[in-house]
């Protein structure tokens, strides 16, 4: 907790502190004599309902005009898991800025800066926090002269993101409105939007039985409410008979099946209806827009490429491929399907997808989400030969969406993190030209966050 930014008190003898004290008192008294209303004044209040904008903001009712509405119960929110972050008020004119207070939520900033702008473009640090412990934060004894105040978060005290309930500015304005430039739009990032991921999900189990996971993956995964989601294969175990859809994975992940954009797994191969049969009837168009079990859509400034991993030695599907990349225009390219050419699990390595990564890493891919494998697993960027290259794919195993889960066997290279045991979601974030990621488990704790990465 700050309580100010002033320098720290010299030592001084037990006879040097008497005459200093007494001093003191002698002068201010002499002030309060001489000067009362002088020395009661305090710099007024400057941020009050003014303009705010933000680097990101977390969802709906965190706008970073929450921290400037003098509501303590209401909040600024940044996304989560991403450095660095921001948030600045306007103040409508040039002032000279005294005091900055912060009241932190839990999601504090750990280091920041508190900087002042006269035109929102160019910044001088009017204070540096190096060791934050969250609560609030009171820096005063400033000195600075601007229209723009903002505060900087360049590392998290938390896997969240920042939040404050609120921020004031004290000081005295001048009465100037020098030019400014306009703030920018809150994100800075345009096209931002939420995917909600998993593989391996559906057990034969319900919500009665208190192992079950998959209730319990489901309702992680609507409470993010994200723009949609998509699943790895495996959905539904064992057979992946319609009956078992029905049974099962209706009761849970069924409830967002409208905004589900799924592919098959193996176990979906295995109804003895047909391959793919029960997969097929239960989503029916979701699951085949195009007519086949692979096909593409794009979000934002994102391509999406669906695939099934159990066909890739179809030649049709391998020159559908091709072709839909080509035909591509978007600046960002994601791909997923069932069988992860690296996992440290005990499926592991699954060449079969080789093939396929080779075509991707060809058209500048970014992003590979797989199942199979019941972990979660992270890989740094690498090529399909497994080398690790910046402008290489970075993939993702996400296969703990409720299945009974694989212990780690052997660790792969490039391999980043590995989880295995808890039950989760992956949680992305997309902009138009970056995206990053949380593993969050059903109790609702973020397990591991992914690298902010551009794309390709």
């Amino acid at each position: 907790m700050r309580l100010n930014a002033s320098a720290p008190p010299r030592r001084t003898t037990p006879s040097l502190l008497v005459a200093t004290l007494a001093a003191a008192l002698l002068l201010v008294g002499g002030l309060l004599v001489l000067a009362p209303d002088r020395a009661a004044a305090a710099d007024p209040l400057l941020s009050r309902g003014k303009p705010a904008t933000s680097s990101s903001v977390e969802d709906t009712g965190f706008e970073p005009a929450k921290a400037f509405d003098g509501d303590p119960a209401t909040r600024w929110a940044s996304a989560e898991g991403s450095d660095p972050q921001w948030l600045r008020v306007d103040l409508g004119t040039t002032a000279a800025v005294t005091r900055v207070r912060l009241n932190w939520e839990v999601a504090y900033a750990k280091a920041y800066r508190v900087e002042i702008s006269a035109d929102g473009t160019t910044w001088t640090t009017l204070a540096t926090e190096t060791a934050g412990n969250g609560g609030t934060d009171d820096w005063t004894g400033l000195s600075g002269k601007g229209r723009h105040v903002r505060v900087y978060g360049t590392a998290r005290g938390t896997s969240y993101g920042y939040s404050l309930y609120e921020v004031e500015v004290y000081g005295t304005p001048d009465g100037t409105t020098p030019p400014t430039t306009p703030p920018p739009t809150t994100p800075p990032p345009t096209g931002a939007f939420t995917v909600v991921a998993a593989g391996d999900i559906a057990a034969q189990c319900t919500a009665s039985s208190s192992s079950c996971a998959h209730p319990k993956t489901a309702a992680q995964a609507q409470r993010i409410n994200p723009a949609f989601y998509l699943t790895m294969g495996d959905n539904q175990y064992d057979d992946a008979r319609l009956s078992d859809y029905r049974n099962y994975y209706d009761k849970t992940w069924g409830a967002f099946k409208a905004k589900t954009r799924p592919v098959p797994g193996n176990h979906e191969t295995y109804d003895p209806a047909g391959p793919l049969a029960g997969y097929k009837s239960y989503f029916g168009a979701i699951a085949y827009p195009q007519g086949k079990p692979y096909y593409s859509y794009d979000q934002g400034n994102w391509h999406f490429v669906a695939l099934d991993s159990n066909s890739f030695d179809d030649p049709a599907q391998i020159q559908w491929l091709k072709d839909d990349l080509a035909r591509n225009t978007k600046g960002c390219v994601a791909a997923y399907f069932h069988h992860p050419l690296y996992s440290s699990g005990g499926h592991g390595n699954d060449p079969v997808s080789k093939p396929v990564w080779r075509i991707l890493y060809a058209a500048k891919a970014d992003l590979v989400l797989n199942g199979h494998d019941h972990h979660y697993e992270r890989f740094a960027p690498q090529d399909p030969d497994g080398r690790a290259t910046a402008d290489g794919i970075v993939e993702i195993v996400g296969g703990m969406g409720g299945a009974e889960p694989y212990p780690i066997e052997t660790v792969q290279p490039n391999s980043q993190k590995r989880i295995s045991g808890p039950y989760g979601v992956l949680k992305l974030d997309f902009t138009d030209t970056t995206y990053t990621w949380q593993y969050v488990g059903t109790d609702g704790q973020v397990k591991d966050t992914g690298p902010t990465y551009n794309c390709h």
